[in-house]
């Protein structure tokens, strides 16, 4: 087994020490970590567009929308037999809501083990020293000081610098943002 992953990490070496040698300060990789996170943004988004049935799934969606709507509104005005009818469909569309979970779910099928490989050799490469300095608004809007809680609790220590963030943090931010313009660049009509 640790011959495997030895293994595994000398071809993840190979693929990313490259990228991890061009990063202007290779002592505190913020670029790479920028590049793996478009990297992996870029794989996870194509999987998403060719192994999901998008206007399938938006139409479920809606359907779904639809449907709750209704309910709500029967229940505001207390009309029983739209409710007793509604609540009879229930049964087919919490199928469909299945169904439309389950399709979800293939790309990620794909894209887990090569996702949870990269970040096995992020931890135990360079960037997992990774340090950045968000600016104070960034530092509170993304949560950071509710991120570090959660992060002393699981792995011990504490933030000791003043708003800054580790290589996890700084690759969750970055892959948000580059999802969202992939998807966009891509042609998906929602955002998640």
């Amino acid at each position: 087994m640790f011959d495997i992953m030895g293994m595994i990490y000398g071809v993840l070496n190979t693929i990313f020490d490259p990228i991890l040698a061009m990063d202007p300060n290779p002592s505190n990789p913020a670029l790479t970590v920028l590049i793996i996170a478009f990297i992996v943004s870029l794989i996870t988004t194509i999987a998403n567009k060719y192994l999901v049935d998008q206007d399938a799934l938006n139409e479920k969606q809606a359907k779904m929308k639809e449907f709750n709507k209704e309910l709500r509104d029967a229940q505001k005005r207390g009309d029983g037999k739209k409710i007793a009818e509604l609540q009879a469909r229930q049964t087919e569309m919490m199928k469909e809501n299945t169904a439309m979970m389950s399709e979800q779910f293939k790309p990620m099928i794909v894209t887990f083990v090569p996702i949870i490989l990269i970040f096995f050799w992020m931890r135990a490469s360079a960037i997992h020293d990774l340090v950045i300095i968000l600016p104070t608004t960034v530092y509170w809007v993304t949560l950071t000081p509710l991120w570090h809680v959660i992060g002393s609790m699981f792995y011990g220590g504490q933030a000791t610098i003043p708003y800054g963030i580790g290589w996890l943090l700084w690759y969750m931010i970055c892959t948000f943002g580059m999802s969202q313009i992939l998807r966009k660049f891509l042609g998906f009509k929602q955002g998640f």
